[in-house]
């Protein structure tokens, strides 16, 4: 059997997997933690090009890698070298190298009723155990998709190891879209764009004639509601991916923006500006039927809501100066952190501007953007206003969003005055920053939720 513990005692998060013959420990927060080593060779290519398996292979590699928790051990250390499948490795060849996990693949082309498949398999094996790790509860995994999405299947062995490894879900068979920038400064082109979570297969989802801002994907992956210039004045619209199609959301008569989907998809979150004040509304997709959620002459914008739909978090500045509250999604008052009660509470008192919410998958925490002191982080916080902890800073981090398993924050970042805008990702340590490449300057970043 095989045990990993996956901790941020910091964060309050801990995984413990089933008992093993060697105990292994990941703490990643700690300040001595070591990333974890995992041999991937290349895959075995039957009936198939190997540059495919070799390419497939190469990506699982990338995608564990970019975690921060897995090191992958080079090919010019392995020893053993006749792998299958179907056979236990020799494990000592592994133990010497310092190899803990080791995960054995093939990649193959099938056809069913006249059409061509590919099909990949995995199977991951404990080196110091001994013995092979179940993978949801199988001794192995297969996935299959067409020739020309081989990507996915390496995303998906991904997800499957990094499920079995952390006991976490995975992030990797995913899509981020975001604003694709080009163009001087005073005449900047602002297109819609999609890409894997990895930076492959980048498309333009609209033209570049008009500028739009703030997409943000729907539970099911198939919509994106973002705000348009089309039509001369800012206003929230709907992308359907499938078809390839927009359409303006709603018949408002004055500028509408910083639009979110809630938790079930049903409904879009969206702030309404009239007579020079911002307000939080909820509109019903099916219906087309809006609900004023806040009431107040201070500006309200940027709703987030929870994963169980039953609060929203948003930006406010009747406090003074754009702080983060919590209401509840039916209006209802509540009980406040800071004591007493109302129908939203505050949740930041540290010095600052606070702006941006998200609120995680998980439920427990809620990302935001924050300036202090002449510079911009991205943090988090607790629901309840405690534990706040900023994990970037920069000349301007701003826009946080979640991976779908609450890991991982990706945001855009300028590093500097006249430094182009590009895409971060950042994880909840704080230690592992990474730049998400994208063919041109890229802003406003948005992760999907598991592709299906």
């Amino acid at each position: 059997m095989f045990k990993r513990l996956l901790s941020a005692l910091a964060l309050g998060l801990s995984v413990l997997m089933p008992t093993a013959m060697a105990q292994l420990e990941v703490n990643i927060g700690s300040g001595n933690f070591q990333p974890t080593p995992i041999a991937i060779p290349d895959f075995e290519a039957v009936g198939v090009d190997p540059e495919i398996a070799r390419q497939i292979s190469e990506v699982v590699r990338n995608d564990l890698e970019s975690t921060g928790l897995f090191v992958v051990t080079p090919e010019s250390a392995h020893i053993q070298k006749d792998l299958d499948i179907e056979v236990a490795p020799r494990f000592a060849d592994w133990k010497i190298i310092k190899t803990d996990a080791l995960a054995i693949g093939t990649v193959e082309q099938i056809t069913r009723d006249g059409t061509v498949f590919l099909r990949g398999s995995v199977r991951l094996w404990d080196v110091f155990g001994e013995e092979l790790m179940r993978l949801d509860g199988q001794p192995g995994k297969r996935f299959r998709t067409e020739p020309q999405d081989w990507r996915r299947i390496a995303h998906k062995i991904s997800d499957a190891i990094y499920t079995r490894l952390t006991g976490e879900s995975g992030y990797f068979d995913t899509r981020i879209v975001y604003i694709a920038e080009t163009g001087p400064k005073n005449q900047r082109v602002k297109r819609l764009a999609i890409m894997d979570a990895d930076g492959a297969n980048n498309q333009y989802l609209t033209s570049g004639r008009f500028t739009v801002l703030t997409p943000r994907f729907s539970p099911e992956a198939q919509q994106i509601t973002y705000m348009s210039y089309e039509g001369g004045m800012p206003r929230v619209y709907l992308y359907d991916l499938k078809r390839g199609r927009q359409e303006v959301l709603g018949n408002f008569t004055s500028m509408t923006f910083a639009p979110r989907f809630s938790r079930d998809g049903r409904s879009v979150l969206l702030t309404q500006a009239e007579n020079g004040n911002s307000e939080v509304y909820i509109m019903d997709l099916v219906t087309r039927q809006t609900r004023r959620l806040t009431n107040h002459p201070a500006i309200d914008t940027s709703p987030s809501m929870s994963p169980d739909g039953q609060q929203i978090v948003f930006n406010s500045d009747r406090g003074g100066s754009p702080q983060l509250y919590i209401m509840n999604t039916d209006g209802s008052p509540r009980s406040c952190p800071s004591g007493g009660r109302d129908v939203a509470c505050r949740i930041t008192f540290g010095q600052g501007r606070y702006s941006t919410p998200v609120w995680s998958p998980r439920g427990d925490l809620i990302a935001f953007t924050k300036q202090t002191r002449g510079k911009f982080h991205i943090g988090v916080i607790g629901i309840d206003g405690d534990g706040e902890r900023l994990l970037t800073e920069s000349y301007l981090d701003e826009g946080p969003d979640w991976s779908p398993n609450g890991r991982v924050i990706t945001f855009f970042r300028e590093s500097g005055p006249g430094v182009p805008p590009k895409l971060m990702s950042v994880d909840l340590t704080g230690r592992n920053l990474r730049n998400l490449p994208t063919p041109t300057d890229a802003s406003d970043p948005a992760w999907s939720p598991l592709l299906q």
